[in-house]
């Protein structure tokens, strides 16, 4: 059965649920620091043990991970490939208990953090988040995973929000276990080759041992090309017959294509045959429509730069890749050894390593960079009509009227076809060094680490280098770079059949590189004991300890992008030096943290005290104290109490108080420009009150009426267009504080007769409200307060502006508002804005019958519902929205960013659960597996009545059967077959034509396995 059978609502096993104190009283589970102490008892801990972790044929940490219901979506995962290196790419994988968001989850390792993933990503809110990348963690390596699903941040600080998630690793071995597994996506080329390694061996006498594992696993790419749904960029045909086929978002066909798209700059043009002079063309198919001249070889030149829908690219036509090949390593080795009979020293020592390649669309321009095609261009159709040494020019178009030396021309769009699809190599390190001592004084146990841990990334993709394309597109020699040859007239839509020459490609390509590295040092100090003193109901169990810690974080940009290296154009504008890459500037920052806990375990109430409905009370009492570098002090309480009313009969809750702390980008960040398409409500404001339009709500796309007596100052592209938002991170943040509430039932009915097997059945409803959640305002949002303080007198600082012209006077002439000049750019620091509150239900069922004549039997059932997500606007949109419901903002304005209930929106299912059957007999095992995952919405998607497309639900089944040899040659050795998602069920269509952050881009999957222990 996969990992999934042994997660509940709640604590799961009635064995593990009811024994605990006993059956673990000598390691610390996750949720208390407090060793041998029942505290466990009052909270919501699932213990997923190794057999279920062996039986799960989980080949990575992110499989592993997303066979837990109460997990969220997978925002870092290997099928996300964004164009460009801004976001984590290659193996990775994200943990998102609850749903609440990147970075409110911890991870530890043996009870201790683990160091993030180095590379940044943009969340909903469009703020950088990290997250521990959990295909770094060793699956066969692990022991058990315990998930504490509740607010932890008393017991191990900031992160801890939504829960914990504590990997504890095999060790202790004195065999040795090889595996093997083979393994394929039905109706793909996508192979999977897994083999491990663990072991171990006492030594002096048993004084020590030293145990270590291996994992390598090696999975081929995923292509575009093997399911119907990733194969097209336009993904309406898809659609077809739902009402949504005819919606603009499903054409993801790009404009941007082989077939240019061109402006004339410093002389008139003018085609064959035509009255007036050329501004802007584009090259095409000479059987396409709209050919206003013959440019030879089957091309022709169109007036204008819109694009024919023929010739628009599909670049996922062009086999490119939606999950990367792979190959991953995992080595663990831990050891300990007693000093003496109360000293034992251990350690840790491992290493993650991992190689993704994959292919993306090619290279294409950015609308933001102007670059010139000088006149010199060889292969310029408005060229000289002789170049420089004298010789003819032979592609100079014929018939046009140009100036003899030829047009210099502006590149609006364009995709470099020939250099073929950019390549991307990301490999992802990590290491973890672990020194420590611990033991027995006085009744106290104590134990003290030194830990090191260091993670880097190093994505390396192909790219143009702008000043050398530049150079190229100078040549007047068939060595210069060609843009106008087209792609290829047989497959018009992608593909470049007339390449430029060999040398031209080798001068411009690079490959850019962007590096990223995390490291975490920390040394802690912590003390416990199961009786401290002992009262009425017996004793008071404590732990306290002490916590200094080292952080830190670098982005090292390519030095093409960072400002170290960049472009000027003939038009004297500056730019990164790589075609396709805004500027963007290296972040470092680094913290230290240093912490103090306490703990308490209090029994209120014993089973020996004969209380009536009191069988046994106890509680957790807990505080953290947190001192930050950067931002200051953080102290947070904790509270839980487990009440059995009887015996089999337990309810308990709990309390707390929680924070994320800011990460290192989000404080340290340096200044980084997005565009977004926005409207200047201020300018619209003083044309609508001059008479040129009627009202706000013609703003946009307005035509201006020649008898408005200033309707030549008019500037309309003004009004609506990219506007800068320069984003940076904010010295000033503050932490994410959260709240968290959690009661529960646990059921485990002694009543029902043996013969019918044991029952726990748990039911918790948990609730978590955040405030100051990191966001930034929004370039829209700062343009209507700059709207709103303008009506009143003032301005909004953050929006910055060109000084008036004298068009720009004259059209706020008589409108009682301050002339306002265009908009350069705006401010936009991260800062502490919206509120939200998560609510949901756990339920668990667990069944097991043992010991029969015809085997062992067990079941489970684990549910996760999602009863509240409701994201409240920011405090300052609030005031915009307040301030529209008095008047003060015209009716049409709206604002940016997303708030209100956002149960099923995109990637938050309503429902998700699973459920398995497991029947052991002798040397056979047969396990089942089901699991579901509710609809969801896309509300970007909608059709001609506004509603949005719902992604379908999925529910799937899994189904293997083992047997283990117990003599002769093959004893100690088992064999596995085994398919996931039997019925071969597909990803729920969606607009990307699968849902990646919820769903696995492919159906069935066969695998087989052998494993051998001697």
């Amino acid at each position: 059965m996969l990992a999934t059978t042994a997660l509940f609502g709640a604590t799961a096993a009635a064995a593990q649920e009811a024994d605990q104190a006993t059956q673990l009283d000598e390691i610390v589970v996750v949720g208390s620091q407090i060793r041998g102490a029942k505290v466990t008892a009052a909270l919501p801990v699932t213990n997923i043990g190794e057999e279920q972790i062996l039986s799960s044929a989980a080949t990575s940490g992110d499989e592993l991970m997303r066979s837990i219901p109460q997990m969220g979506d997978v925002t870092f995962n290997s099928a996300y490939l964004p164009a460009s290196s801004n976001s984590a790419r290659g193996d990775t994988g994200s943990v998102n208990l609850r749903n609440l968001g990147i970075g409110n989850t911890l991870v530890l390792l043996n009870g201790r953090r683990v160091v993030g993933h180095p590379t940044s990503q943009a969340n909903e809110h469009l703020v950088p988040v990290l997250t521990y990348n959990t295909n770094a963690i060793p699956v066969s390596g692990l022991k058990r995973l315990e998930v504490l699903r509740d607010g932890a941040a008393a017991i191990y600080g900031a992160d801890a929000v939504a829960g914990v998630v504590n990997t504890v690793l095999r060790d202790d071995m004195n065999n040795w276990t090889v595996s093997a597994q083979y393994g394929v996506a039905e109706g793909t080329d996508m192979w999977e080759t897994n083999f491990s390694l663990y072991g171990g061996h006492d030594i002096a006498d048993g004084r020590g041992n030293i145990s270590l594992f291996f994992n390598y696993d090696h999975r081929d790419e995923l292509s575009t090309l093997d399911q119907d749904y990733t194969a097209s960029s336009d993904r309406r045909p898809l659609f077809a017959g739902t009402g949504f086929e005819t919606s603009t978002s499903l054409n993801g066909l790009s404009s941007l294509t082989p077939w240019g798209y061109f402006r004339t700059s410093g002389g008139a043009v003018r085609l064959p045959g035509a009255s007036s002079n050329l501004a802007s063309f584009g090259i095409q198919p000479g059987t396409l429509k709209n050919c206003a001249a013959a440019l030879g070889n089957g091309l022709c030149v169109k007036s204008g730069v819109s694009v024919d829908p023929a010739i628009q690219s599909d670049v996922a036509a062009e086999d490119l890749t939606v999950m990367p090949q792979v190959d991953r390593y995992n080595l663990f080795m831990t050891g300990r050894y007693k000093l003496n009979d109360s000293v034992e020293a251990f350690g840790e020592l491992g290493g993650y390593y991992a190689e993704t390649w994959a292919r993306q669309a090619p290279i294409n321009t950015l609308s933001s960079i102007i670059l010139t095609i000088p006149k010199t261009n060889y292969y310029n159709p408005f060229g000289p009509i002789t170049f420089a040494d004298g010789t003819v020019n032979p592609n100079r178009m014929p018939g046009i009227t140009a100036p003899a030396g030829g047009v210099d021309l502006q590149l609006s769009g364009y995709r470099f076809s020939d250099l073929g699809p950019i390549e991307v190599d990301v490999t992802n390190k990590q290491y973890r060094a672990l020194g420590g001592l611990r033991g027995d004084w006085n009744g106290w146990n104590w134990e003290t680490a030194l830990l090191y841990s260091e993670a880097s990334a190093e994505d390396l993709s192909d790219n143009i280098v702008t000043s050398a394309l530049q150079k190229q597109l100078a040549l007047s020699t068939p060595d210069a770079y060609n843009p106008f040859n087209g792609g290829d007239l047989s497959h018009p839509s992608f593909g470049d059949g007339t390449p430029s020459s060999q040398a031209a490609l080798d001068a411009i390509r690079t490959k850019m590189r962007r590096y990223t590295e995390t490291s975490l040092a920390l040394w802690d100090f912590k003390i416990s004991r199961p009786d401290l003193f002992t009262l009425p109901a017996g004793p008071v169990g404590m732990a306290a300890g002490v916590e200094a810690r080292h952080e830190t974080q670098l982005d090292d940009r390519d030095h093409r992008i960072d400002g170290t290296t960049t472009f000027t154009d003939v038009s004297g504008a500056v730019y990164s030096d790589l075609i396709n890459s805004s500027m963007n500037p290296d972040t470092e920052g680094e913290r230290d943290v240093y912490s103090a806990y306490l703990e308490f375990a209090v029994p209120l109430v014993s089973p020996e005290m004969n209380i009536p409905f009191v069988h046994n009370l106890e509680a957790q009492v807990a505080g953290r104290y947190e001192h930050y570098s950067d931002f200051g002090d953080v102290a947070k309480p904790k509270v839980a109490v487990a009440w059995d009313l009887a015996e089999g009969v337990r309810v308990r809750g709990s309390w707390a108080q929680g924070f994320r702390a800011p990460n290192l980008e989000q404080i340290n960040a340096s200044i980084v420009t997005r565009s977004n398409s926005s409207t200047d409500w201020a300018y619209c404001e003083a044309l609508s009150r001059r008479g040129a339009i009627a009202g706000l709500g013609s703003c946009v796309g307005a035509s201006i009426p020649n008898a408005f007596p200033d309707a030549a100052s008019v500037n309309t592209a003004r009004i609506r267009r990219n506007v800068a938002e320069q984003r940076a991170g904010n010295p000033n943040l503050k932490p994410e504080e959260s709240e968290t509430m959690s009661f529960g039932v646990v059921l485990q009915p002694d009543f029902t007769p043996a013969n019918l097997g044991d029952f726990t059945v748990t039911v918790d409803w948990w609730n978590v409200q955040q405030e100051g959640m990191v966001g930034v305002f929004r370039g829209q949002n700062a343009l209507t307060l700059d709207y709103l303080l303008r009506k009143q007198g003032s301005s909004n600082p953050n929006v910055v502006r060109a000084a008036p012209t004298p068009e720009d006077i004259a059209i706020y002439a008589g409108t009682g508002l301050t002339p306002a000049g265009e908009i350069l750019y705006v401010k936009d620091l991260y800062d502490n804005l919206q509120p939200q509150e998560v609510q949901g239900i756990d339920l668990g069922v667990m069944w097991s019958l043992r010991g029969t004549r015809v085997g062992d039997f067990s079941a489970n059932l684990n549910v996760s519902h999602l009863l509240k997500y409701y994201l409240e606007p920011s405090p300052q949109v609030q005031a915009l929205m307040d301030a529209k419901a008095k008047g003060e903002i015209d009716p049409v304005v709206s604002f940016s960013g997303a708030a209100g209930d956002l149960i099923r929106d995109n990637s938050r299912p309503e429902w998700k659960w699973s459920a398995s059957a497991t029947w052991r007999y002798q040397n056979v095992t047969v396990g089942a597996y089901t699991s579901y995952t509710g609809s969801v919405y896309q509300d970007f998607l909608t059709n001609g009545a506004g509603q949005a497309w719902v992604v379908d639900s999925l529910l799937t089944a899994n189904l293997y059967g083992e047997y283990e040899f117990d003599n002769g040659l093959l004893e100690g050795t088992a064999v596995r077959i085994g398919v996931r998602n039997l019925t071969d069920e597909q990803p729920p269509l969606a607009a990307d034509g699968y849902l990646g952050t919820v769903h696995q881009p492919y159906g069935r999957y066969w695998y087989g396995s052998i494993r051998k222990t001697f």
